[in-house]
């Protein structure tokens, strides 16, 4: 049945929206936090992909949080995505999204406020009926910021059925046009989602007018069985994040969703925007920004998800590759043949590579700096793969208006030798230099850096992975820090594992500047973390 939607215009009953929230929910997981730069890429690519509705933040939450939504709406000001802003059921969230909002093409206020007796009773201190009180109230004053108001049941999944159902109601007579049902925690089953928006399919009167939409999380591992269940029993909208971040255990992930609607059309008959070839660049990008690497067996986007050790496997896919895979690995943007560049390669042919690889066109500069650092690569590695051009253009690309640089770096170390690092920053634009010694190498690089340029953070995670096969293989490392509570993940790639780790130290301690910017205030801003 066919319903009229004030952002899409006739929507039929085959259509499923995909609202996605990486950059509010995904977010908000600690260490996972994106400067302004950041957003506006991940923006950009979250929109490439094909995504209906962009939630670009939480508005009211923060002076930065308010310019990254502006900002964003402001990018998709002639077309593109519906943005939407979080907010809670009062006045000052509600109006700050509508502000924030001004400038989008298509914008959506969304509304969200607990209905479970839980919540009610610890967090808001209200009753039923002061609760159904505040959705008429906050609903109406989203719709005087646009036509489009999500409203969303925090913990409805564990709500009153009853209840769940008034609360709905009441949001429909009010001027929602879009009607979510979170399973806040996590708790619910496949079964229990089902249950609950056929339920409310049966009993709320105008049900018939809004979209449904369901927004899952993963603390039970169910998150995209429970987001399938739901639109088996009549979601059109589904809620997720690239690579399933978000808050706690992480949101159903995208990709996942995505590849189950087109793999089983058979038994899912539905349609999408997601142009799913852009899956693989725009999960790699993620991780790039945030310093977060997908497992290896991570469906769809981990390294191993079309990788093939068994012998019967490895027989079966040569004969014939749906043996053993359900799709292509192309079909999600994986590429099957990636030794094509050497250190005889040209720009131009650097350039397609890229074009290939769904980078679309570089600014000159980035382009530049990615040319030489390929170069440099091409000269230490016999060849060149497409996951090593990849991970040296997100490095150059995510790391464009960093305050901090590492222009160089020396370091000597050997059995029964006292590691020394030698390191040269540009911190805004002026030449720093640091010398020490340390446990090791990588111990007396990071040193070196607090030498460079003196700040007071904490050391959470060092992890190094091979971004390919062999000796010469580029080491992708993870580097976490901390400070007053926060955390920040650092990422950098080089085929040496030393640079490596000192690009993803300094890629933190920029994240780390980027927080601190945000919150201080004007007159502390451009000073060192240590202040």
């Amino acid at each position: 049945m066919a319903i009229t939607h004030p952002s899409f215009g006739t929507l039929d009953d085959n259509r499923i929206i995909f609202f996605d929230t990486t950059l509010r929910d995904g977010e908000q997981s600690p260490g996972f936090s994106m400067n302004l730069e950041e957003k506006l890429r991940m923006a950009e690519a979250l929109a490439e992909l094909g995504v209906d509705v962009m939630e670009a933040g939480f508005a009211i939450a923060s002076p930065g949080d308010f310019e990254s939504v502006q900002s964003i709406a402001r990018k998709f000001a002639k077309d593109g995505p519906v943005v939407a802003s979080l907010s809670r059921a009062n006045a000052a969230d509600i109006n700050a999204s509508g502000e924030a909002l001004k400038p989008a093409a298509r914008k959506r206020v969304h509304i969200v406020l607990a209905t479970s007796d839980l919540h009610m009773r610890v967090k808001l201190r209200m009753s039923r009926e002061e609760v159904l009180e505040a959705i008429t109230r906050s609903v109406t004053l989203g719709r005087s910021h646009s036509d489009d108001v999500e409203w969303s049941a925090e913990d409805g999944s564990r709500t009153d059925p009853d209840f769940l159902c008034r609360c709905v109601e009441a949001a429909i007579k009010a001027g929602a046009t879009t009607i979510n049902i979170p399973d806040t925690v996590g708790y619910s089953l496949p079964e229990d989602m089902a249950r609950i928006f056929r339920d409310l399919r049966n009993r709320v009167p105008g049900i018939e007018k809004v979209v449904l939409s369901a927004h899952n999380h993963n603390d039970l591992g169910m998150a995209v069985a429970n987001t399938v269940a739901a639109i088996q029993a009549g979601v059109r909208q589904i809620e997720s994040t690239i690579n399933g971040i978000g808050e706690r255990a992480g949101n159903a992930s995208l990709e996942e969703v995505a590849m189950a609607l087109r793999t089983r059309h058979d038994a899912l008959p539905f349609r999408t925007g997601i142009t799913s070839e852009r899956i693989l660049k725009t999960s790699r990008l993620l991780a790039t920004i945030t310093g977060f690497d997908v497992q290896p067996n991570k469906a769809i986007v981990g390294r191993n998800a079309f990788a093939h050790e068994s012998g019967i496997h490895q027989d079966g896919v040569l004969k014939d590759a749906s043996t053993y895979e359900i799709m292509t690995p192309e079909s999600v943007g994986w590429s099957t043949n990636s030794l094509v560049l050497g250190k005889h390669s040209g720009r131009a042919a650097f350039r397609d590579k890229l074009r290939a690889l769904g980078y679309g066109e570089l600014g000159d500069n980035a382009l530049n700096d990615a040319f030489r650092r390929f170069k440099d690569i091409a000269d230490r590695k016999k060849v060149v793969y497409d996951e090593d051009v990849a991970a040296l253009v997100d490095d150059e690309v995510v790391r464009g208006n960093d305050r901090v640089k590492l222009t160089g770096l020396n370091v000597s170390t050997g059995l029964g030798t006292k590691p020394m690092a030698s390191v040269t920053l540009e911190v805004d634009g002026q030449r720093q230099d640091g010398m020490a010694s340390g446990d090791g190498a990588v111990d007396a690089t990071f040193i070196a850096i607090r030498q460079a340029f003196p700040h007071e953070v904490g050391l959470k995670l060092y992890a190094v992975q091979s971004v390919t096969g062999g000796t010469d293989a580029q080491a992708r490392v993870t580097v976490r820090l901390e400070e007053h509570g926060k955390l920040v993940d650092g990422q950098g790639s080089d085929t040496d594992t030393i640079v490596a780790s000192a690009r993803a130290y300094v890629h933190a301690l920029n994240k780390l500047l980027a927080k601190r910017e945000r919150t201080a205030p004007p007159e502390m801003q451009a000073t060192a973390l240590s202040a």
